[in-house]
């Protein structure tokens, strides 16, 4: 298998875009990919999206997207995988790159969630669920959230305020990211006082919807002998790894297995420990899964992951920084697009243009993108130079 590295980058603003259509979002993220890189052409185009079939009513996204962009004759596929779309996008176009297949590759994850009322999106987010089990007899993907968080609260004895800090961190740094949805920052009165949307999650537990695209141009590192170190970002360790779809179906559902056993194999692959991460881009959809992913990736004990929000440790200068432009909870949520937000977001930081939230000295970032409540999760690690 040949050596992988980024060449090329680019990511639309995530806020409600009424005067843009989804291929168009698709098509400003790919095109400045391919500017940032350097190149008009990509050999494939690998789409990562969830629900453009009943949100946007227009599914064949790989050669819709192709078509757009002027790359008619390249190979193009979308793939779903629900919230961790954007990530399998990213991780098919590596592994064609890789294996010899193809010599530039383009992922991209692309969601326009504003087509659609809100409670037809809600209606589509429960899909990533068990339709039999859990969708199937009401229970919402927030309510599936708010009963892990319970039980978190109730078996490690946490509060919830305890988890404001995962919410202040993200909005903290959302302020310096122009491409964020939200850019305020907010205080522990304001996470206190925010409306509870299902007990214990408030809304300043859940992230926001939006659309947006974000995009990558992969090639073989062989090919950028000569460029700057700065430009240099491998890709050292990718995994995916699944669960049971029902969040009820694990035998410890405060434990995402998928995520250990997807990080255990990137790091496995990248010769690393995750004393080694510079810098983490949790999958925040609301702020027990960060705290889960944490603990499953080997930054805290199973239960302590709080601690670490509370003792300063995920803040730019801190241990393990997370959420570094805001996360999904200020950055936003544009579902089958976050994971490919999430790897230009690390990208930034490993070339140390992550102005306002720059992690000194970051040579090594991790990326994990979460499908459904934890049953397919895929993480990526990369190094600068």
């Amino acid at each position: 298998m040949r050596e992988v590295a980024v060449l090329g980058i680019g990511q639309t603003k995530i806020e409600e875009q009424w005067d843009k259509s989804l291929r168009e979002l698709a098509g400003d993220a790919a095109l400045a990919a391919l500017q940032d890189a350097g190149l008009e052409t990509a050999d494939a185009v690998f789409v990562g999206n969830m629900m453009s079939g009943s949100a946007n009513h227009q599914q064949h996204l790989g050669a819709y997207i192709a078509d757009w962009i002027g790359l008619r004759f390249s190979e193009a596929m979308h793939i779903e995988t629900a919230c961790s779309s954007g990530a399998a996008a990213f991780r098919s176009a590596l592994l064609a790159v890789a294996s010899g297949a193809l010599d530039v590759a383009l992922a991209v994850g692309v969601e326009k969630m504003s087509d659609s009322p809100g409670d037809e999106i809600t209606a589509e987010l429960a899909t990533a669920a068990d339709a039999d089990y859990e969708a199937g007899v009401g229970v919402s993907f927030v309510a599936i959230n708010a009963l892990a968080m319970k039980r978190y609260l109730h078996q490690y004895g946490w509060r919830k305020d305890d988890f404001a800090l995962f919410t202040i961190n993200a909005h903290a740094n959302g302020v310096y990211n122009p491409y964020a949805r939200f850019r305020e920052a907010i205080s522990e009165k304001d996470y206190a006082r925010s409306p509870l949307v299902a007990d214990p999650i408030s809304v300043m537990d859940a992230s926001a919807m939006g659309d947006g695209a974000a995009a990558a141009i992969l090639v073989p590192l062989d090919f950028l002998k000569g460029l700057p170190k700065s430009r240099i970002i491998r890709v050292i360790g990718s995994a995916a790894a699944t669960d049971t779809i029902a969040l009820h179906g694990r035998k410890d559902p405060l434990w995402l297995l998928a995520a250990e056993q997807s990080a255990k194999r990137a790091y496995s692959q990248a010769g690393i420990t995750p004393t080694e991460i510079d810098l983490f881009e949790v999958h925040d959809a609301f702020s027990i899964m960060a705290a889960l992913s944490l603990e499953a990736s080997g930054f805290a004990e199973q239960g302590q992951a709080p601690r670490l929000a509370l003792d300063g440790e995920i803040r730019p200068n801190g241990k393990i920084p997370i959420a570094t432009r805001g996360g999904l909870k200020a950055r936003g949520h544009p579902v089958g697009a976050t994971g490919m937000y999430q790897i230009v977001e690390v990208i930034q930081q490993l070339r140390g243009e992550a102005i306002g939230t720059q992690v000194e000295g970051a040579r090594i970032g991790m990326a994990q993108n979460i499908g459904g409540s934890g049953s397919n999760i895929i993480t990526h690690i990369l190094q600068a130079g």
